[in-house]
């Protein structure tokens, strides 16, 4: 069984800083993509950043340049940095994994319970 435990979330004025982190354990052989998405109230969840194993990341366009998604495979966790938040970026904020696992032998895609993230104007 595998587990996604995000951390960071909170209340940040617009224009503020917020690091989010997703730690994967569990029966683990490798994690290959990693990615955050996002799901505002009454909207359809979002890809926000997408990190592969080799750390080549791919950006929303409306996250480009403020915020920075990174990666330590030692520590099977993804981080968000988001820099200069608007409060259009508030939502729930949710981590997912692509996932090799041992016991059962599977490669399976893995989901966080979601870290809220507001933004107040």
């Amino acid at each position: 069984q595998v587990q996604l435990v995000e951390s960071g979330g909170g209340l940040v004025q617009a224009g503020g800083s917020l690091r989010l982190s997703c730690a994967a354990s569990g029966s683990i052989v490798v994690i290959y993509d990693m990615g955050w998405y996002r799901q505002a109230p009454g909207n359809q969840r979002e890809l926000v950043a997408s990190i592969t194993r080799g750390s080549s990341t791919d950006y929303a366009d409306s996250v480009k340049g403020r915020f920075t998604i990174s990666r330590d495979n030692a520590k099977n966790t993804v981080y968000l940095q988001m820099n200069s938040l608007k409060p259009e970026d508030t939502a729930v904020y949710y981590c997912s994994a692509r996932i090799q696992t041992r016991i059962p032998p599977s490669i399976d895609n893995y989901w966080g319970q979601g870290t809220q993230v507001t933004v107040s104007s």
